[in-house]
């Protein structure tokens, strides 16, 4: 059996078409794009395609992309570089509780430079109301971040209607899109987003190639000063192959992204109704109805997750229990905690994230493999034993051990 991977969120194979896209500027074309000698004619011409090919996938103008070197750099250039170059209207930011860690932390450095953060709940399915974020709003408001889709749940939110909002009140606002290009199309100007992050990896491109879109005429602070590439607003020589390799991803992933998400609609459907049949006891997590395609998160109760991944690995099955950046942390999800699962539960989460090459015969491997690795991690587990007695395997007693968490 070939090894089964199910971990797309977090990373895709790339597209033969964007390697041989990125090979002329590994070698022979390897002058400075900001060069103004013919060396750097060639380099300077692929980030400009690349720059058309990405906006198109957006249906943005060429001018608003900025390219960075990855999503979390791309988020931090948003929040930080829109909330300096706007502090003069007011210092207080609105975020969700489930942001990717790469919005969360840097609240941290905002506070200590005068900033104030408001963190919005959302609902057990992962949504942030509209309503909620009418009320956070104050008149010292400048800037709101909602991810477009979670990452780890598969939640779409409804990003129009909060960015209407902040429009309504001349807030900007930003939305993370890295978990949702690729899987649903996406329009910026629909959208209404003042800034749009999204990474190469998440459409079949090369890491270390990310854009930051940026409506026309927004002023944003530069994070990385030094040069004027990217018209000032990232400086540092650019990664010619990877952004070339970054452009033809996208220009592929527009044509064929209604194939992929057809298919990937048909076999996440297959998950969702095939695994509670084979494995007892499994929560889904997220939407059931507005989330991403493919993506089919879970806590299987009574199973340490951690064990769950391993063994899966073992048997040539890659799959994740959220983003690889917070995945060595041994921490339960904030995004899980913040629906209301359980401490304990959420501990237990799965995530499978479809990619276009995914097969059924992927689905029946893992349907296969899945259930005897449960039953054997259950045969050890003490809350397993507690639910079989009949008791109430979450109930804390004195003197037992329980999760320690850190928020």
């Amino acid at each position: 059996m070939n090894p089964v991977y199910f971990d797309h969120a977090n990373s895709t194979p790339v597209l033969p078409e964007a390697v041989t896209a990125m090979q002329p500027y590994l070698n022979q074309q390897f002058g400075n794009p900001s060069s103004l000698h013919r060396f750097g004619d060639p380099p300077r011409q692929a980030i400009e395609q690349a720059r058309n090919q990405v906006a198109r996938l957006i249906n943005a103008a060429p001018e608003s992309i900025i390219f960075t070197s990855s999503a979390t750099e791309s988020n931090n250039l948003a929040l930080k570089g829109l909330a300096l170059a706007h502090q003069n209207k007011g210092k207080h930011i609105i975020i969700s509780a489930i942001e990717h860690i790469s919005i969360i932390e840097q609240t941290r450095t905002l506070k200590r430079l005068g900033f104030e953060i408001t963190t919005l709940k959302v609902d057990q399915w992962g949504r942030v109301d509209p309503q909620e974020l009418r009320e956070a709003i104050r008149p010292d408001t400048i800037l709101v971040s909602v991810m477009h889709a979670n990452y780890e749940i598969g939640t779409i939110q409804p990003v129009e209607q909060l960015a209407a909002i902040c429009r309504e009140r001349g807030i900007l606002f930003h939305s993370d899109g890295t978990a949702a290009v690729g899987r649903i199309a996406i329009d910026v100007a629909r959208l209404g987003a003042d800034a749009y992050t999204f990474s190469a990896q998440s459409i079949y491109g090369p890491k270390g190639a990310a854009i930051l879109y940026l409506k026309p005429g927004t002023r944003i602070n530069p994070l990385i000063e030094g040069g004027f590439q990217e018209k000032g607003r990232r400086a540092g020589t650019e990664n010619v192959a990877a952004i070339a390799g970054m452009g033809k991803a996208a220009e592929i992933a527009q044509i064929h992204l209604p194939d992929w998400r057809k298919n990937l609609d048909r076999l996440g459907k297959r998950l969702y109704q095939e695994l509670p049949t084979r494995v007892e006891r499994i929560i889904f997590t997220g939407h059931p109805v507005n989330r991403l395609p493919g993506v089919v998160s879970m806590c299987i109760e009574f199973v340490e997750g951690e064990a769950l991944l391993l063994s899966l690995d073992d048997t040539g099955i890659a799959a994740a229990s959220g983003s690889a950046c917070t995945a060595r942390t041994l921490k339960a999800s904030h995004v899980l905690l913040a629906l209301g699962i359980n401490h304990a539960v959420a501990q237990s989460s799965l995530l499978l994230t479809l990619g276009k090459d995914n097969t059924d015969a992927d689905i029946d491997y893992f349907l296969d493999q899945l259930p005897p690795i449960v039953s054997r991690l259950r045969s050890i587990s003490p809350l397993y034993a507690r639910y079989l007695r009949g008791e109430n395997p979450y109930e804390f007693k004195a003197g037992q051990n329980h999760y320690h968490e850190e928020n």
